[in-house]
């Protein structure tokens, strides 16, 4: 039996991707096996380019599996493999290199290599492309969560962003065919689904009068189905419509990943993002009042070009102002080819480092003062791992609703089950617990 290794660098969407590339191998007879442990036919690397550090991994990942067996194919695809083929082809072993798009021809390629050892570029320039890739994946989870990829590229342009040029502009997955698979994760046990994409709030901007509040309304009917998370969302994006599926679908989860990246108006300026902060800020309360005590997680780039000490201490204050119940923080990184790369002002990495601290030190702040609100109350988790106690008792832990992370005592069976659970005490990362009782199916299609 011919065997596959697979390495996958970068996001979720990338990991979704690399499950759908199996599946075509998985087809073609293929065994999976570890990349570290044994030597594969064929090796297939799927790249990030978010970063010059994410190229230089990759690069050194591709050199590591030509090392593992010289005799392999070594296929190479993803955002680096995009926007730098000739680079990956100059790397000697390398056979075959596929962007972000046309990985459902990658069979045939391997087929023709076995015949003719040549190499393949087979990237294409992704912004010609208009349609979203179908690749099946039955099922993408992360632990109990089923991943559901739903959009493809971005149109946003951010001046500190390559995606746009690595993965094209914006396509939407055709809404029956999200449906259909959102229907099999379910019949495969899955409760929750989180709906992701390289700009996930995009959905339907490239279809007709049809919009992602659409696409949760329809999903909102799926018998079986407990939750619906959003991977993220632009603030932009918030419109009346997706405001009344807040208020109004019993699966929508209380959490939203909305992305600030700076709290100032002159560096979201320079950032080319489309908003300013007051906006911003008017967008979340109207999310708070439809949907009182939700989870509002964020991204915040530290230390971008021309962020002086008077504007970060004027965005970290409005990012106090504003509450969120978690920040992803990141030092401004530079990526060649983009404009933030090229503009004058950038800051020092000692500087950056200490307000990456300084906000992280915030987040957590924000955390518990997050969690603490819901001591004494009772929330709907679903556990995803099991632990045992320094005495031989179990315990499962798992998120709300509203992206609490809660450990509480419990078997094993209890995982990808619904159940109510008490907080009992509140913590910047897992708060604990006491599990109330275990909603059975018929309970859930009424909670």
């Amino acid at each position: 039996m011919p065997t596959v290794a697979f390495y996958t660098l970068g996001c979720k969407v990338n990991f979704y991707d690399t499950e759908a590339i199996w599946q075509l191998f998985k087809n073609e007879g293929y065994e999976q096996v570890d990349f570290e442990e044994s030597a594969a036919d064929v090796y297939l690397i799927n790249t990030c380019t978010v970063t010059n550090t994410g190229d230089k991994k990759s690069r050194q990942i591709i050199r590591r599996a030509v090392r593992r067996n010289p005799d392999a194919i070594i296929a190479v695809t993803g955002c680096y493999a995009q926007t730098s083929p000739a680079e990956i082809l100059d790397i000697p072993g390398v056979d075959l290199v596929i962007g972000t798009q046309d990985r459902d021809k990658i069979i045939p390629y391997v087929k023709q290599l076995q015949e003719q050892r040549k190499p393949i570029n087979a990237v294409r320039n992704i912004m010609k492309t208009r349609e979203f890739e179908e690749l099946d994946v039955p099922s993408f989870a992360d632990h109990t969560r089923a991943f559901l990829k739903i959009q493809e590229g971005c149109n946003n342009f951010c001046t500190f962003c390559i995606i746009p040029w690595s993965r094209g502009l914006s396509r939407s997955r055709d809404p029956q065919s999200v449906i259909q698979q959102a229907r099999q994760l379910v019949a495969a046990g899955y409760k929750e689904i989180v709906l992701t994409g390289i700009h996930t709030g995009g959905y339907g901007d490239d279809l007709e009068n049809y919009r992602l509040s659409d696409l949760l309304w329809d999903l909102d009917k799926v018998e079986g189905l407990g939750r619906i998370r959003i991977s993220s969302i632009e603030a932009s994006q918030i419109d009346e419509r997706m405001l009344d599926v807040l208020k109004n679908s019993s699966k929508m989860c209380r959490h939203f990943h909305i992305p600030l990246q700076a709290g100032s108006n002159e560096v979201l300026k320079r950032m080319r993002r489309k908003y300013t902060i007051e906006e911003f800020e008017h967008k979340i309360k109207m999310i708070r009042d439809f949907m009182p005590d939700v989870a509002i997680t964020t991204d915040i780039i530290v230390g971008f070009p021309g962020e002086t000490d008077e504007l970060f201490r004027e965005g970290f204050e409005a990012i106090k102002r504003i509450g969120f119940s978690e920040m992803h923080v990141f030092p401004y990184s530079k990526r060649s080819g983009t404009p933030a790369a090229r503009m004058e002002d950038q800051v020092d990495e000692e500087v950056k480092h200490a307000r990456v601290h300084e906000l992280i030190d915030l987040s957590e702040q924000m955390q518990l003062a997050y969690a603490e609100k819901f001591v004494g109350q009772v929330l709907d988790v679903i556990p995803e791992k099991d632990e045992k106690g320094t005495a031989g008792d179990g315990f499962v832990t798992g998120f709300s609703d509203n992206y609490l992370q809660i450990r509480f005592p419990g078997t094993p069976d209890l995982t990808g089950k619904i159940c109510r659970v008490k907080l009992t005490k509140a913590d910047a990362n897992t708060c604990e617990g006491q599990l109330v009782r275990v909603l059975d199916d018929a309970t859930q299609a009424l909670a």
